[in-house]
C-alpha cells in the first residue's frame, strides 16, 4: 500500500503519520525531515533554506525527484509531504490532505520551536507563499487544489488522538472491490 499525506506546515502530519505508519505495517517516509536534514547540513534553518530554495530550484527538484522514485518504486510506504500526493501521482492508494486554520496552525509550530506565534504565523504564511509560487512554477500544481485526494480533515476540529483514528478508519473502510475511481492527477509536468 502507497499512503501518501499532505498539508502545510504545522497541520499536525507528523504527529499523524507515526500513528498510521504503525497502524498499516508501513515505512515513513517525511519530506519535511529530509528538507530540515538538508537545511542541517548546511547550517541553515528550515526559513533559510526555504529562502535559498527560492533561488536554487534544484533544492525543491532533487527532493522531490527522491519522493517521486520512492513512490513509484517501493510498497508499503506512508510519504508524507506538502506534494506527497501530487508527486504520488495515480501510484497512491489512497491520498490524504491534513489542514487547519493557519492561526491554529501557528500556535502548533510556535510551541514546537520555541518561537513567538507572531514569528510562527509570518514565517508559515511566507513559506505557504513561496512554496505556493514555485509549485506552480515548476510543476504546474496548484497546492490549493484539493481535488486530488481522497481524503481531507480539518485537524483542529478534533484532538491529537481522535485525528489518526479518524483516518485509520478511513483507510481500514477502503476496499479495492468497492472503488469507482479516484480523482485522476492530471497536468503535472514532473520535471526534475
Amino acid at each position: 500500500m502507497l499512503l501518501t499525506v499532505s498539508g502545510p506546515p504545522g497541520a499536525g502530519k507528523s504527529t499523524t503519520v507515526a500513528t498510521l505508519a504503525e497502524a498499516f505495517g508501513l515505512e515513513h517516509i517525511s519530506g519535511g525531515d529530509i528538507f530540515r536534514q538538508l537545511a542541517a547540513e548546511r547550517d541553515m534553518t528550515a526559513v533559510e533554506f526555504n529562502r535559498l530554495a527560492e533561488e536554487d530550484d534544484q533544492i525543491d527538484r532533487d527532493l522531490d525527484r527522491r519522493l517521486r522514485t520512492i513512490a513509484l518504486e517501493r510498497d508499503d510506504v506512508l510519504l508524507e509531504s506538502r506534494l506527497a500526493g501530487w508527486l504520488a501521482g495515480d501510484a497512491a492508494d489512497i491520498r490524504l490532505w491534513l489542514d487547519a486554520p493557519l492561526d491554529v496552525r501557528a500556535k502548533r509550530i510556535a510551541a514546537r520551536e520555541d518561537k513567538s506565534l507572531d514569528t510562527a504565523r509570518e514565517e508559515t504564511h511566507a513559506r505557504e507563499e513561496s512554496e505556493a509560487l514555485r509549485y506552480e512554477e515548476y510543476y504546474n500544481i496548484d497546492i490549493t487544489d484539493l481535488g486530488i485526494y481522497d481524503v481531507t480533515l480539518n485537524t483542529a476540529r478534533w484532538s491529537e488522538e481522535d485525528v489518526p483514528d479518524i483516518l485509520t478508519a478511513a483507510v481500514e473502510a477502503y476496499d479495492p472491490d468497492d472503488d469507482e475511481g479516484k480523482f485522476p492527477v492530471e497536468g503535472v509536468e514532473y520535471d526534475f
